[in-house]
């Protein structure tokens, strides 16, 4: 086969597993495997998408795409291209590196957008935040409804609402700032990240779309069992429901907060617990890494 089929063959393969991963309910009672898995698919996507039109317009060389690259830039400076090597094949290598382009360039965009409003929402914070032992390490605001985020970055921040201490006990309260701190920890603003870039980047794969909400709440799930580690599962289910029923806002832009996504589906995980799916998960992790893999060893072939 050749590399433009393998890069072909990977891409159909990422879908199909993407597919069975969106359709699959053991993700949810192990979310951090689901979350590696779906990193790697992501990561095999894009490269397969860089990497076939540069494979198809390289095909000339016959060899793997960082060799063959190699080699055009020397041929293109000697002006001796192979046969089989013209205008059509030198616009797919071009293809190629414009969604590399786009990619990195979706991701760098992203990522200062983020920092831009986390910055000014953290310089806010500084004017009208407060220190408050009830909630020991995070700010406080002054607001009467209910809300609890975690604001990433190099300084995260844990910040609750007023509102959310009126509506809490004790435990409860100490539940939701461990699952604030995991989002902080995990670097979890960062697994979101390249999602929303092929998002943006390859606005017409549909899926992704739904693989990129699917990862977002494997995220909220992620954070909850840190949670349940340290507190157990009812502080936590109680306070998503004092939160579902006090109608919270979401969390503003660039932060994660607790009752952003599908509440009711994550107290009834948090209630009905089970044994862990240690051989699908650890069969789907050992198909994204393959899957990751192939393209890398493509491109060093």
């Amino acid at each position: 086969m050749t590399y433009a089929a393998h890069l072909a063959g990977t891409a159909v393969a990422c879908y199909l597993t993407a597919t069975v991963l969106l359709r699959s309910t053991w993700t949810a009672r192990s979310p951090r495997v689901a979350i590696i898995c779906w990193q790697a698919i992501g990561l095999a996507l894009g490269l397969c998408a860089i990497g076939l039109p540069m494979s198809i317009g390289l095909a000339a060389y016959d060899e793997g795409i960082g060799s063959a690259l190699l080699h055009l830039v020397r041929d293109l400076w000697h002006g001796t291209l192979p046969a089989g090597l013209g205008v059509t094949q030198l616009a797919l290598v071009g293809v190629g590196f414009g969604i590399a382009t786009a990619l990195l360039g979706s991701t760098v965009r992203g990522l200062v957008s983020a920092v831009r409003v986390q910055t000014r929402h953290r310089q806010l914070l500084d004017l009208v935040g407060r220190d408050d032992p009830a909630a020991p390490g995070a700010l406080v605001l002054d607001h009467p409804s209910a809300a609890a985020y975690c604001l990433p970055g190099m300084r995260p921040t844990v910040v609750v609402s007023a509102g959310t201490l009126d509506l809490l006990d004790r435990t409860e309260l100490a539940a939701v700032l461990t699952h604030e701190r995991a989002h902080a920890d995990e670097r979890h603003d960062l697994v979101l990240l390249p999602f929303s870039a092929l998002c943006r980047a390859l606005p017409l794969v549909g899926w992704l779309r739904r693989a990129s909400e699917t990862v977002a709440l494997l995220v909220e799930m992620r954070a909850d069992d840190k949670a349940r580690r340290l507190h157990a599962e009812g502080p936590l289910a109680n306070a998503l429901l004092r939160f579902a029923t006090a109608g919270s806002r979401v969390a503003p832009a660039g932060a994660l907060g607790l009752a952003d996504a599908h509440l009711d589906a994550r107290v009834q995980r948090l209630l009905v617990t089970g044994p862990r799916p240690w051989v699908r998960g650890l069969t789907s992790l050992a198909v994204a890494t393959t899957l990751v893999a192939l393209p890398i060893t493509l491109f060093f072939a």
